[in-house]
């Protein structure tokens, strides 16, 4: 009876085992500089006229990680593009100066809540032919500014699906 019940629990045991084991609680692997390469074209973003728009906001952006990765400055070239989008409306949009983005957003002056409630950032990367928008969203606000040349905006980007 012994070695029948010993079985039994070796079983139970195994099975206990791999049901912990499945997907759900595999750990995420970190992500590593391969992973940031993709195949997209290059966005043709196009901003909406700004004389539809009288109100604005800077930002002065920094991007130096891509999907948790550190990415060297040299990555960051003059054929990339950054822009802000409010849904599919894009509101801005610019290229790197000396590893910076300038990014003017436009928009309303009225209080268009759905327009300007949720901006977010998208970035396109030549250097790995990817597509990848920014993790957070941040409200419009008329002639705020969002980082500076001394200390930029570092926002969170992750890859675009």
């Amino acid at each position: 009876m012994l070695p029948v019940r010993s079985f039994s629990m070796l079983l139970l045991a195994a099975a206990l085992c791999f049901a912990s084991c499945d997907d759900k609680n595999k750990p995420t692997p970190t992500p590593t500089e391969q992973d940031l390469y993709g195949n997209a074209a290059r966005p043709t973003w196009t901003a909406i006229e700004v004389p539809d728009m009288t109100a604005s906001m800077t930002a002065v952006i920094k991007v130096q990680k891509l999907a948790g990765v550190a990415i060297p400055d040299s990555c960051v070239g003059g054929n990339d593009v950054l822009a802000a989008f409010s849904g599919e409306t894009c509101l801005g949009i610019a290229q790197p100066q000396d590893g910076l983005f300038f990014l003017f957003v436009a928009g309303p002056t009225t209080n268009d809540q759905e327009l300007t409630a949720n901006v977010t950032l998208r970035y396109y990367s030549a250097h790995y032919t990817n597509l990848f928008e920014a993790k957070d969203a941040f409200p419009f606000a008329n002639d705020a500014r969002l980082g500076t040349v001394a200390e930029p905006f570092k926002p969170t980007f992750v890859v675009a699906k």
